[in-house]
């Protein structure tokens, strides 16, 4: 199965995430032709500083019939708490929904690369569009 990674630096989370918060597993529901099976949030801890804390680098993680999908979702220094904060604020705001439609985009605009056709092309601004 495909990974799309969609982190600006992929080397920081090419290892096992520090903690995993499942938001939504089993599940078998159509979003834009794709089935979304989990969605879940990885909590990398980048590094740590005496006065501010963990330095958190939060991505999600979505699995679909067609790939899986890791992206940023927050990074900072969010304190020790910051994952299950972030699970709290997406399960109780709706969030989640917006998350599978981000990551879906995402996963049909990685895989979809190939398609593109330039139809104006100069130096500075270049146009794509999906054939």
């Amino acid at each position: 199965m495909r990974k799309v990674v969609e982190v600006a630096d992929p080397k920081r989370i090419d290892r096992a995430p520090d903690k995993t918060i499942t938001l939504m597993s089993g599940g078998n529901f159509l979003e834009q032709g794709h089935i979304v099976k989990s969605v879940s949030l990885n909590l990398y801890i980048q590094r740590k500083d005496e006065k501010l804390g963990p330095f958190s680098l939060i991505t999600v993680l979505v699995e679909t019939d067609k790939g899986l999908v890791e992206m940023t979702y927050d990074e900072g220094y969010r304190g020790v708490n910051a994952i299950e904060e972030a699970a709290t604020f997406l399960t109780s705001h709706l969030g989640i929904s917006g998350l599978i439609l981000r990551s879906v985009m995402q996963l049909d605009q990685s895989l979809n690369k190939n398609n593109l056709l330039v139809l104006k092309s100069d130096d500075q601004d270049m146009e794509f569009y999906e054939v």
